[in-house]
């Protein structure tokens, strides 16, 4: 795990992930399901948008931070929820917290983070500077153990909550299972109880994970801290969501890990933002591997983006500074793209930018 920090782009940290990884570590970190179409799709929905930019337009006061549920962030870029980073790094969630609240961008901490996750907040939460502070969670099978999580998460300093709700079973991932990988000891999911024993059967699986909308709602009302419901793809659910309570909604694919042949985020975005008409925060995660990806997004109808893989691949390439690194390429980027547009500001990001959408 050598500290490869000459790379210049997102791109370029995929090789020097695998080169430091355990096979079947890299498998679980940058595998997906079945044969891999979603990611491959998500690359190329990016790829398609082409930009039209306006010149001579006034850039006076330029700044590209934005503001979410009342935090700032230098750039629309947060880190997106991935489980078990201490498999790409000792440092694991502490070096992802460090360089997210050094280059000013969000946090989003999965619940299967292997160090705890008071620790994490710990590290960051006095951080004038930090962007947003946010726990992922999924549903855990005992409604007191999510309770007992939220509380943890609300006490810790953690902003809100980012409620999962794509994955009642995991998608069949050829690459992990071709590889044989099992969480080795000493990583572990160090916020959840043991593991339970395996389920007998798919439906008997679902029962004790597949949450309903009338849990959201319940979840929603008692919860400390603001939800957000990640995994929206459908215009429907995105409604009915915002109706709920939801305080955003963040646009995910769950990187192709989850249904193999989702729509790519970028095609789900515009009718999810349409959907919303402004009335709660919209992120889309996916993809995402350039400054241009994340204008593009803005452009969509997101307010912000979450970046997943390069994050892991740049923890393993060289921890903390790698992944500070990453985040400064990305935050350049944008901001060299935005202002090449004629935006003066985040905001100005509209879908009169793209040819197509």
């Amino acid at each position: 795990m050598g500290g490869h920090l000459n790379f210049v782009n997102a791109h370029e940290l995929r090789a020097l992930a695998e080169a430091a990884l355990d096979p079947a570590a890299f498998a679980y970190l940058d595998g997906a399901a079945g044969d891999e179409r979603t990611p491959a799709a998500n690359r190329a929905a990016w790829d398609a948008l082409q930009l039209l930019p306006r010149v001579l337009q006034d850039l006076r006061g330029f700044d590209a931070g934005t503001t979410l549920l009342g935090r700032r962030l230098a750039a629309p870029l947060l880190l997106a929820p991935v489980a078990h980073q201490r498999l790409a790094h000792a440092d694991g969630e502490r070096a992802t917290a460090l360089a997210a609240a050094a280059q000013g961008c969000g946090l989003v901490l999965s619940a299967q983070s292997s160090v705890r996750l008071e620790d994490v907040a710990a590290l960051v939460r006095d951080d004038a500077d930090r962007g947003p502070l946010w726990f992922q969670l999924y549903r855990q099978p005992d409604a007191g153990v999510t309770r007992e999580l939220l509380q943890r998460a609300a006490t810790a300093g953690f902003e809100a909550v980012v409620l999962t709700v794509d994955a009642p079973v995991h998608g069949p991932r050829d690459r992990e299972r071709r590889a044989g990988f099992r969480v080795p000891a000493g990583v572990a999911a160090a916020n959840l109880p043991p593991s339970e024993a395996p389920a007998a059967s798919l439906a008997e699986h679902l029962a004790r994970h597949a949450m309903r909308w009338d849990e959201v709602d319940a979840w929603i009302a008692a919860s400390p801290l603001p939800v957000l419901l990640k995994g929206v793809l459908h215009p429907d659910d995105a409604r009915r969501a915002v109706d709920a309570g939801a305080a955003g909604l963040v646009v995910s694919n769950h990187g192709g890990r989850t249904l193999d042949g989702a729509i790519a985020t970028a095609q789900a975005l515009p009718r999810i933002a349409d959907a919303v008409a402004g009335r709660v925060p919209v992120l889309a995660d996916g993809g995402i591997r350039r400054g241009t990806d994340v204008l593009k997004a803005l452009a969509l109808g997101a307010n912000a983006v979450l970046v997943g893989r390069p994050q892991v691949w740049a923890l393993a390439a060289g921890g903390a500074p790698a992944v500070a690194r990453l985040l400064r390429l990305l935050k350049d980027e944008f901001e060299i793209a935005l202002a090449l547009a004629g935006c003066a500001t985040p905001a100005g990001a509209t879908r009169a930018l793209l040819t197509s959408a």
